[in-house]
């Protein structure tokens, strides 16, 4: 491998790239060049002479099937027209365009989406004489997912009523010549079964197959990939990490590692254990954590990265310390080290828990984007709610006038503001304009466009506005007040209606509202708030809601994500926040049994490992839930750090502040000068 070699690989990067006969297990642990493996393994096999149209590369999404092509493209400097680097539906997608017709299909078949197939659930109910008002769709959905890829079958499914749906389900896909997301590897399968000729042809292609994040495959993308490999050759060379195996809830299976080596003998198994990411300090502290569940490959990562700063563990009283203590080591670093926003990274469990953290960078004018998740501030009812307060500030506002007419519902229907709209554009007025134009002049509509209904409806609208537009402006008691607005609208019982099924929807959004007027409490009770009034409140959170680009200036934006958002990426610096139990690990996992447990951990190992260079964890006192505060414990993985490589981060003393503020004032007249 001429112009691949030498000191861009390290030994058993090597070795794993010119392993490329027989099966071989690639055990690649966190920042340990993976995807360089694969993509320098591709380029060494067409240096070899293997024709492209033999070798097959399967992955998750398309973002890293892209990635993948390229950095093959930029080794090789050839057109790649022949090389299948795919995700697995993808390939399914390809099988099937070609050979469908073999199982009763035209080869012009529908792929349905998630809208498609609920509609389809519903139709097949119907047909089954039952009401889809009385169904959970979604968990229904998912029991039918189960039993179409085999995780399930109908003697072990808790409700077997449903049996006659699915086969009604199944029976109308056929009719309409479409599938669901599971057929794309599903039908695959069975046409390899049906029809050896057809798997004899594909096998007789694809000599050389790789899959990457092999520990994120079903078991279903096991089987397409196991009746795919050449029995007589054997050349398949899976890539991944059973220490970062965090997807069980969508299907993968971290033991078709154990299964790869059972159903091909004589395995090669080649560990990276180098990584080039992070400091020895923070791979020891991951080590020491992932080194507790038991099942488990056994590996040691390591790092030439020298030793590395302590990680630093903070305990503070609440949701908002926590919240304070992240964004001011952010600017502090940010300063000291020239580090720019997109350089941090704010992890947490899930993304019920942003709320905080957005009002923190908020008040600093921190930029920051929200991954793995919607920001607290975008969620519809907290728009919902934000926009009845931007009309009672600005009646003029028709873009948020518009969203809350008839939310919760209050008779104002389309064909009203279809009308409404048509008036504000002949008056050249506000919509707000028009209605008062209805409300008080609603005889002199000839064309009869508006009934004494929509008068009454309008009149009763325009009241509410204008008595909370009375009692908030430039007054105190906001977060009273809103309170008594949410009530008086009774979004509660609007929540309870569109999510009539799922009351725990419906709670959970009500949830987000309370936090949203505990928010403005903390906010308006602040002794530094000279004017805790709706105008500088709606000032202070416009930033959070507008649309225009990033200021260069800014220098990207904190990454605001969950866990699991953050799988695959890697920041200088990391927090991971409210790591209490409970939280990390999710109260959920300590219900289910010892294998959730360890996912758990491995979540919180993925966690750790995507710092680069320092290291933040904190665990709150308390935490406010609903309407109360309880008291937390840290979560039981920080006990599994070794204490060697942890500080624990006390609130600073004022001779302390002192001392770093000159050293701040001292960088700024050097920056300036």
């Amino acid at each position: 491998m001429k112009a691949h070699a030498g000191d861009a690989l390290n030994g058993p990067q090597l070795q794993a790239v010119k392993a490329i006969q027989g099966p071989v297990l690639i055990i690649a642990g966190a920042g340990s060049g993976k995807t360089r493996v694969i993509t320098y393994r591709i380029a060494y096999m067409l240096e070899r002479g293997i024709p492209q149209s033999a070798i097959l590369a399967l992955t998750f999404t398309n973002k890293a099937a892209r990635e993948m092509e390229a950095r093959v493209k930029e080794l090789t400097h050839k057109k790649l027209q022949s090389l299948t680097i795919s995700t697995f539906h993808a390939f399914g997608v390809k099988i099937l365009r070609d050979e469908i017709e073999r199982l009763g299909y035209r080869k012009n078949f529908s792929i349905y989406d998630e809208t498609d197939r609920m509609q389809l659930i519903k139709d097949s109910l119907r047909e089954c004489k039952l009401s889809p008002e009385g169904v959970d769709l979604y968990a229904l959905g998912q029991l039918f997912s189960n039993i179409k890829i085999g995780r399930l079958n109908w003697g072990e499914a808790a409700n077997t009523a449903f049996q006659p749906v699915y086969e009604e389900y199944q029976q109308r896909l056929k009719i309409f010549n479409a599938l669901d997301f599971e057929d794309l590897l599903v039908i695959p399968i069975t046409l390899f079964e049906h029809y050896p000729e057809v798997l004899e042809k594909y096998r007789r292609r694809y000599r050389y197959i790789m899959v990457d994040e092999f520990q994120d495959t079903s078991l279903t993308q096991y089987q397409l990939m196991r009746l795919l490999v050449n029995p007589w050759e054997r050349n398949v060379c899976v890539v991944g990490d059973d220490d970062q195996s965090i997807y069980s809830w969508r299907g993968a299976n971290y033991e078709n590692i154990r299964m790869f080596e059972r159903d091909f003998p004589g395995t090669l198994e080649i560990k990276l254990e180098q990584n080039y990411r992070s400091t020895t300090t923070i791979l020891e502290a991951a080590n020491g954590v992932i080194s507790n569940n038991i099942n488990r490959k056994e590996k040691k990562l390591w790092s030439g990265n020298g030793g590395g700063k302590p990680i630093e563990i903070f305990t503070p009283q609440n949701e908002s310390d926590e919240a304070d203590f992240i964004v001011a080591t952010i600017k502090k670093i940010r300063l000291k080290e020239g580090l720019t926003y997109n350089d941090f990274g704010v992890l947490i469990r899930t993304n019920s828990l942003t709320r905080p953290l957005e009002e923190a960078f908020l008040a600093e004018n921190i930029p920051y984007r929200v991954s793995g998740g919607t920001s607290f501030f975008q969620r519809k009812e907290i728009k919902d709610i934000l926009s009845y307060l931007r009309v009672i500030a600005n009646v003029d506002d028709d873009v948020n006038l518009l969203r809350i007419i008839n939310t919760p519902r209050r008779g104002i229907g389309k064909t009203t503001v279809a009308a409404l709209t048509d008036l504000a554009r002949q008056q050249q007025s506000s919509f707000w304009s028009a209605m008062g134009i209805l409300r008080y002049a609603v005889d002199t509509f000839s064309d009869q466009s508006f009934q004494e209904t929509d008068n009454a409806d309008v009149d009763s609208f325009m009241t509410l506005i204008e008595k909370y537009k009375e009692a908030m402006l430039g007054k105190r008691g906001l977060s009273q007040k809103v309170r008594a607005l949410v009530d008086e609208i009774d979004y509660w019982g609007y929540l309870v209606t569109e999510f009539s099924k799922h009351e725990q929807v419906a709670r959970w959004k009500f949830t987000n509202i309370s936090s949203l007027i505990e928010s403005i409490a903390q906010w308006e009770h602040d002794p530094d708030n000279l004017d805790p009034t709706l105008y500088p409140y709606l000032n202070r959170i416009s930033l959070i809601t507008r649309d225009d680009g990033e200021d260069p200036a800014d220098k990207g934006k904190v990454n605001l994500m969950t866990i699991h958002a953050a799988k695959g990426l890697e920041f200088p610096v990391v927090f991971i926040a409210a790591a209490e139990d409970g939280i990390i690990p999710h109260a959920r996992s300590l219900e289910a049994g010892d294998g959730d447990l360890e996912e758990e951990r491995r979540l919180f190992y993925v966690a750790i490992t995507r710092a680069r260079d320092k290291l933040f964890i904190s665990s709150c006192l308390k935490r406010r839930r609903l309407q109360s505060t309880i008291e937390c414990s840290p979560s039981p993985f920080l006990a599994e750090i070794p204490s060697h490589l942890v500080e624990y981060a006390e609130a600073k003393n004022p001779e302390t502040s002192a001392a770093e503020a000159e050293d701040v004032l001292a960088l700024l007249k050097n920056r300036f000068t």
